[in-house]
């Protein structure tokens, strides 16, 4: 990605390279030949100094190179292996391969794939969590989140309403309590929309930013042919894409703040009225304990992570570069925190599951009993202890791969498309304003104290 985006860069012909330079580095890019780049070096301004100084090392012949079909080596030999010849550079050349905003971009983009997927997949685990959990679907209802419009909010309610409404797909779960006395839920179920709404719409707002950062000219100084003048600018400042990951990692993290609660819920018997941690045999076996502390440290340890390296700055190059954006550690730990997010939902992902074993022969509705059969493809129920680890990341791997999106995103889009009438069940946890006259209760008006 970095060689990609670097390329793309000089391709506008704002970097003063030659077409002749450029073309040599597509060749390069094209055979899959990658130099070496260490992960840690660059402030974010001016670019990524360091970071892409050890990519152009690699274009030069000098360093260690890797592809497919050379393994590590030194850079020359990697390129003479592929028939191809290091660049020697021209006037200003140098300084247009190394001077941008591409480590920290190119690290942005796989932050925010993976953050776009972990998040919608969080909607589809929450739901789950809740059916085990006999949550109510009534705060998912439209008219709630009509009144509040915010896109994302409206689009979380709705997946939960097409993964969770018992007329369409009937739920034998939900409808085993339908007339229960509960009036309404804990927030890591009733507030869901709210939660992850502001995650889907935080990922946006980056993703945003990210686009117009990696199809952006980042060099200096400028080249501007059409008027014969070079100019020295700031557009290798990271800023931009500095602050919207550091926004990203604060965003993305409440998908684990809220799933660490609700497997909480999950394993805590008064809270659940399931097995405590799950499992037939307490006592003799822990069940779920260790894996819930697991998903406590991982959110303990984002909330480290999740304070923002854009806020700092250090001065470099002589008091020159008096401001610089930190942009390299913002993208490499928002990568880290959506990682232990997706570990957190798998951990999630797994303990749901298993309550569904307790309410059986009861099932829920179809797309759930799908991802109920996507998990058991790949982890089998939890009789009695046994080492965990292999079955998290069996469920990481099924996240990270989007497995559990594949299986319901086609009844989520169906949902969609049909325009299926919203169903509103009768239920003691809803009441209309004619039954609260019938019972003489005096509705509260605005001035009222």
């Amino acid at each position: 990605m970095l060689l990609a985006l670097r390329i793309n860069v000089l391709a506008k012909g704002y970097s003063g390279i030659s077409l002749e330079t450029l073309k040599q580095v597509i060749e390069v890019f094209n055979a899959s030949c990658l130099p070496y780049v260490p992960e840690k070096g660059t402030v974010g301004a001016s670019g990524d100094l360091a970071p892409l100084s050890h990519l152009a090392l690699g274009l030069i012949g000098e360093g260690k190179m890797w592809s497919p079909k050379s393994g590590w080596a030194d850079a020359k030999y990697v390129l003479e292996a592929h028939g191809l010849k290091p660049v020697v550079l021209k006037p200003k050349e140098g300084l247009a391969l190394i001077n941008g905003t591409q480590m920290i971009t190119s690290l942005g983009c796989e932050a925010v794939e993976r953050a776009s997927a972990i998040a919608r997949q969080a909607d589809i685990v929450a739901a789950l969590t809740l059916e085990v959990l006999k949550g109510t679907t009534k705060a998912f209802d439209t008219d709630i989140h009509a009144v509040r419009p915010h896109r994302g909010q409206i689009e979380v309610a709705f997946r939960f309403r097409s993964l969770l409404d018992s007329d369409h797909h009937p739920s034998e779960i939900a409808e085993s309590h339908r007339f229960c006395d509960r009036v309404q839920d804990a927030y890591t179920l009733r507030c869901c929309p709210q939660v992850h709404g502001v995650v889907n719409d935080t990922i946006a707002f980056v993703k945003n930013i990210i686009t117009t950062e990696l199809n952006s000219a980042t060099d200096n100084p400028m080249v501007f042919a059409s008027r014969g003048e070079t100019i020295s600018g700031g557009n290798f400042h990271g800023e931009y894409p500095a602050k919207a990951l550091d926004y990203l990692a604060i965003g993305v993290h409440e998908l684990a703040s809220i799933s660490e609660r609700r497997i909480e819920r999950l394993c805590n018997p008064s809270l659940s009225e399931l097995p405590p941690f799950l499992v037939a045999e307490g006592g003799l076996n822990s069940g779920f304990m260790i894996a819930h502390c697991t998903a406590a440290a991982l959110v303990s340890e984002n909330k480290a992570l999740c304070h923002p390296s854009s806020v700092d700055s250090l001065s470099t190059s002589a008091a020159t570069e008096d401001h610089v954006s930190m942009g390299g550690w913002a993208a490499r730990k928002a990568l880290r925190v959506i990682e232990h997010v997706e570990q957190v939902l798998a951990i999630e992902l797994l303990a749901a599951c298993q309550g569904i074993e307790f309410l059986r022969p009861l099932r829920t509705t179809t797309p759930l009993e799908k991802v109920y059969d996507l998990v058991r493809s790949v982890v089998r129920p939890w009789i009695k202890d046994r080492f965990m680890a292999p079955d998290i990341e069996a469920a990481h791997r099924l996240l990270v791969e989007q497995k559990v999106w594949e299986v319901a995103a086609p009844y989520i889009e169906k949902y969609r498309m049909e325009h299926i009438p919203e169903s509103r069940p009768v239920s003691p946890t809803a009441f209309s304003l004619e039954f609260l006259h019938k019972k003489s209760i005096r509705i509260p008006e605005s001035g009222d104290l």
